[in-house]
């Protein structure tokens, strides 16, 4: 019987059994990802969506003086030149290793993430036309690969940021995820866990950072209300969102779980707030400093 808790040690041990029975043993292929000694947290660009269009400087100075030290971006950045917006983040003391690109036109910006000097390249969302049928996902896992190669060749990365819809059953009763996962290849497509997401649509973050270890480079966060209704609906009805330790989400051990997985970084991501956003941010900031990972 193989040990509960297998070390590295443990998992060679029965890779070599297993091979030398003639079959093998699948093992995610970063199991064995260096943990890190930290999380860097940053922020999605999308949070501060309304007051970026007017003065990105300022707004990016706004995130450093929070304490933040990563930017995420988003495309409402993407009017500037990229020498000019890698200048423009540089100047505001934010690192950049990654940023979303639209599914629609997303190939033609491989060269545009390049020259910011990106780590990540991430889609974050399908187009909705393509969310009620396998089809449509078997479309996007294609698109993916496709992409993630480009994006490889490129000498970055490619990954797709979940919400809720992909795990509503098809009209076959398997899940979008389902066909995204089983038609994409983990060595080319990654993924950007929304810890919030993942648990509006019924789903056991640990388990999943766990399961797709081999896809998870990167996660976002914001909290989720106690007693709210899980769905897979999009809109008002899922937007159940609160500052980080004010909701429901294990924080602590799902982002020392991340860090042992030898993710590295962290996006605060809270589409909306009651209050100011910048109020908003401090409040989770202040949370994140307190933990400690």
């Amino acid at each position: 019987m193989p040990p509960k808790n297998p070390t590295r040690r443990d998992l060679l041990r029965l890779a070599s059994l297993a091979a030398a029975a003639g079959c093998t043993l699948s093992l995610p292929r970063n199991a064995f990802a260096a943990p890190v000694s930290h999380l860097t947290y940053g922020v999605q660009l999308f949070m501060v969506r309304r007051q970026a269009q007017t003065n990105l400087a300022a707004v990016l100075k706004s995130i450093h003086d929070v304490g933040f030290s990563q930017i995420e971006l988003y495309p409402i950045a993407y009017t500037h030149p990229p020498a000019e917006l890698k200048q423009i983040v540089a100047d505001s003391g934010l690192g950049l290793v990654s940023a979303h690109f639209d599914y629609a036109g997303f190939e033609e910006k491989i060269d545009y993430g390049k020259q910011l000097g990106l780590q990540f390249m991430v889609c974050p969302m399908m187009p909705e036309d393509q969310w009620t049928s396998t089809a449509g996902f078997a479309k996007a896992a294609a698109d993916f690969n496709r992409w993630g190669k480009a994006v490889k060749d490129a000498g970055m990365t490619f990954a797709f940021h979940n919400h809720c819809y992909e795990f509503k059953p098809q009209e076959n009763g398997v899940t979008g995820w389902h066909t995204l996962m089983s038609q994409t290849d983990p060595a080319l497509v990654k993924m950007e866990f929304d810890l919030y997401w993942l648990t509006q649509a019924g789903q056991d973050p640990a388990g999943m950072l766990h399961r797709y270890a081999d896809r998870a480079v990167l996660v976002h966060m914001k909290d989720r209300t106690a007693g709210a209704p899980t769905g897979f609906a999009m809109g008002a009805v899922a937007e159940h969102f609160t500052e980080l330790g004010t909701g429901t989400i294990n924080w602590p051990e799902l982002l020392k779980q991340a860090k042992r997985q030898g993710i590295k970084y962290a996006f605060l991501d809270q589409d909306e707030t009651k209050g100011p956003v910048f109020e908003s941010m401090k409040q989770s900031f202040g949370y994140l400093k307190k933990l400690d990972v």
